[in-house]
């Protein structure tokens, strides 16, 4: 869900810009209850764009302009930000409780503009709330159609629920409500070839660390849990440590734990080997453990998979079919009770 709310917030920033307003500037006031900071810091696309002093009772006012009304970021810390629509004219009032690990959740804007942002964080908190999309992909057609209508027409109901809003965030909520959908119906529709016990997509001749090459074939007789990453990938290197424990406490159980570099030419200057080498050392330098394969040139696995992100996670059982085509993190505890329900 984390990835979905991120995506939304992506879209927001993409798209939203309009015009200047006949004023040069707009004023920021209000108050940080419980705060420990002494400054608010509102960033934009090309980086700080001003300071504004927090009062020792957490009040604060000032004035400041910008390029063009679009969305930027307002923070007090480095964990605490939230998305803010500014544009030259507007006067808006801020509350927050600085003591809430998530700031957003507890944000009170008023004034003249505050409406776009409050649709804003509607929306971001909306998409947190839609709960673990695979639930969704694993209704029946009917009840699926049904879930992604009632979905779309929350999403419409809560930007009607705003009045002027600014033109650039109303065809952005639009496109981001669209996009939502098309997710879900590709995702969707994808499942239905690739699904729970359907022919797992089959990888050929992945070099492996240890020497020689291997295919997915070569496990077929155990259940095989697939990590797709590559050492360029924060959020996968964050998974290595719990992998590791995994393959640890599984060693002796009917399952292979294989994991997939795709390291390529393109961040390693244009080179191949340049890429492998990364890998190889990566692999020797962290110790890493289980069966370490990297895929090279050959895109065909990722493709079948659709893989636009990583780290993806995949569960094949031993006859090569597809328990999970998207399984829980290491880190996630779902993952355990998942192959505790299959006998491991």
């Amino acid at each position: 869900m984390k990835k979905l709310s991120l995506i939304f917030l992506t879209l927001l920033v993409a798209f939203s810009c309009t015009k200047e307003h006949s004023k040069d500037y707009l004023t920021l006031s209000g108050k940080i209850d419980n705060n420990k900071d002494s400054i608010i810091s509102i960033f934009g696309r090309s980086g700080l764009l001003k300071t504004i002093k927090i009062n020792n009772d957490g009040s604060f006012k000032d004035t400041l302009n910008v390029d063009k009304g679009e969305i930027y970021t307002l923070q007090t810390s480095q964990t605490k930000r939230v998305p803010i629509f500014l544009k030259n004219g507007f006067n808006l009032s801020i509350n927050a409780d600085d003591s809430k690990d998530d700031i957003m959740s507890d944000l009170k804007i008023s004034g003249e503009g505050s409406s776009n942002t409050n649709f804003i964080v509607a929306q971001i908190n909306k998409s947190r709330n839609l709960g673990n999309p695979q639930l969704i992909l694993n209704l029946e057609k009917e009840a699926f159609d049904k879930k992604l209508a009632s979905i779309k027409g929350e999403y419409d109901s809560i930007l009607n629920s705003y009045a002027n809003i600014d033109s650039s965030i109303v065809e952005m909520a639009n496109q981001q409500t669209k996009q939502l959908v098309n997710y879900f119906e590709s995702t969707y529709s994808n499942n239905l070839t690739m699904g729970r016990g359907k022919p797992s997509p089959k990888f050929e001749e992945y070099v492996d660390f240890s020497g020689g090459k291997k295919s997915l074939d070569s496990f077929k007789g155990k259940y095989v849990y697939i990590d797709v990453w590559a050492t360029w990938c924060g959020p996968c290197i964050r998974e290595i440590p719990s992998l590791k424990k995994l393959e640890k406490e599984y060693h002796n159980k009917n399952i292979e734990f294989i994991s997939i570099s795709t390291d390529e030419a393109r961040r390693n200057g244009n080179s191949w080997e340049a890429a492998e080498k990364k890998w190889r050392n990566f692999v020797k330098e962290k110790e890493l453990s289980g069966v370490q394969l990297w895929s090279g040139q050959d895109y065909s696995f990722q493709r079948a998979y659709q893989i636009n992100g990583i780290p993806r996670f995949i569960l094949v059982d031993p006859q090569g079919n597809i328990v999970e085509a998207n399984a829980p993190r290491p880190s996630d505890p779902r993952l355990k009770t998942l192959f505790t329900s299959l006998g491991l």
